[in-house]
């Protein structure tokens, strides 16, 4: 367990170089190319991270601000994913879900029953979440443990599933998302995406980055978005003037910088990706293979982030008039642009679609999250986890996905 905290403490942007370098040299790619690669990928990561953590400390504040001008007082905190991933870990059985999650890919790319590698260790967490919380609701550590293997399995398909959208949208070839904040809804989003397709009015809807900036000229572009954006998420928030014009630059900046970011992460991904395929070329045929990676990546497309922020008050007002709902949204908003990426690529960049699609996911996650959170409760207090003053229960919108509800439920069964 010691071995595992150190090597997860190595963070993200730490962790995916080392392993990209060595697959790099696996794949034949040369050491000073894989090392370069490596190093590239790694301040692509850190970069993109930077511009995460600054979007999230500006979110925080105006959520609490918009919150309170609501009065709501729901008695589930959202503690957030990075609290979330903690506590996961804390699970008895986390350090069998890395070599478990690993030996199943390997597995299913030898017979050919997955084409992605899933390299994204940290994300790891989300499996071992879903072990954590059926062995808090069963008491069954052996179950959590399927559970978890099932996870994976069920990722690594809808990766490879969804790999089309990301090459042909995000301009991303052979990179797929194993990432099952993006994944989780795929079952919903699917079906909803056909049925919008096909009903008369809706289908007529559409608007993009590139129309709206056509149609706006200089105020459609996505910095522009972004300040526009940030101001009225001030506005909502009743955030002072000074307030508001500082929270629109910082939403300006996170339009403007995150494409910078995620393209020096593709400048290093790149060489490792063309290796990877000469490899498999040569001993298997055209047989291909994806590398799976953190829905980050995706972020860095203007429609994205634009319907993450719009979907934060509108997320805020649904956890005041959902029934049933018990969750106060708040530390995991700055997710929202991570559960609307693949949502956005498959409604081919419609931000009018991504928004109403993305409403009807927002409404099932703070369903989903008010039913996981005594699950989540018991997690905490098995890590030793206090609850937070004023709160009952906690929560997060992170893990409250159809995919994770599901899983939980059947093997709690057990």
């Amino acid at each position: 367990m010691e071995i595992l905290n150190w090597i997860l403490g190595l963070g993200a942007a730490v962790m995916l170089p080392i392993i990209m370098f060595v697959f790099g040299l696996i794949m034949g790619a040369g050491f000073s190319k894989s090392f370069r690669a490596a190093i590239t990928i790694g301040i692509g990561f850190t970069g993109i991270n930077l511009v995460i953590n600054l979007l999230t400390g500006e979110l925080g504040p105006v959520a609490q601000a918009m919150t309170e001008r609501l009065g709501l007082n729901l008695k589930i905190i959202d503690i957030g994913w990075p609290a979330m991933s903690s506590i996961s870990w804390a699970w008895v059985a986390s350090a069998l879900v890395i070599p478990i999650v690993l030996v199943i890919n390997f597995i299913m790319l030898t017979f050919k029953l997955t084409k992605t590698l899933n390299v994204d260790l940290w994300n790891y967490w989300q499996f071992a979440f879903i072990g954590a919380a059926v062995t808090a609701t069963s008491g069954s550590i052996a179950w959590g443990l399927v559970a978890a293997g099932v996870a994976s399995v069920i990722a690594l398909l809808l990766a490879d599933y969804t790999q089309p959208y990301i090459e042909k949208f995000f301009k991303m070839p052979g990179i797929s998302l194993p990432h099952l904040t993006a994944l989780g809804f795929m079952p919903l989003v699917i079906p909803l995406n056909w049925l919008f397709d096909r009903i008369p009015g809706i289908n007529k809807l559409y608007a993009d980055p590139e129309t709206i900036r056509k149609r706006f000229g200089i105020f459609g572009e996505p910095m522009s978005m972004g300040l526009i954006i940030g101001a009225l998420l001030g506005i909502f928030g009743g955030l002072t003037l000074d307030k508001i014009l500082g929270l629109a630059i910082t939403m300006a900046s996170v339009m403007y910088l995150m494409p910078k970011m995620v393209a020096i992460l593709m400048e290093g991904l790149i060489p490792i990706s063309e290796a990877a395929r000469d490899f498999m070329t040569k001993r298997f045929g055209d047989r291909q293979i994806f590398i799976g990676l953190d829905a980050a990546v995706s972020l860095g497309d203007p429609a994205v982030i634009a319907v993450g922020l719009i979907l934060v008050p509108i997320t805020i007002v649904l956890s005041f008039i959902i029934p049933g709902n018990q969750l106060l949204p708040f530390a995991d908003l700055a997710v929202i642009p991570f559960i609307v990426c693949l949502i956005t690529a498959m409604s081919r960049g419609n931000v009018i679609r991504s928004i109403i699609i993305g409403t009807i996911v927002m409404a099932c996650i703070l369903l989903i999250a008010t039913n996981l959170s005594p699950a989540e409760t018991i997690m905490a207090a098995d890590a030793g986890v206090k609850i937070p003053e004023g709160a009952s229960q906690i929560g997060n919108l992170d893990r409250a996905n159809l995919i994770t509800w599901v899983l939980v439920k059947v093997f709690s069964l057990f």
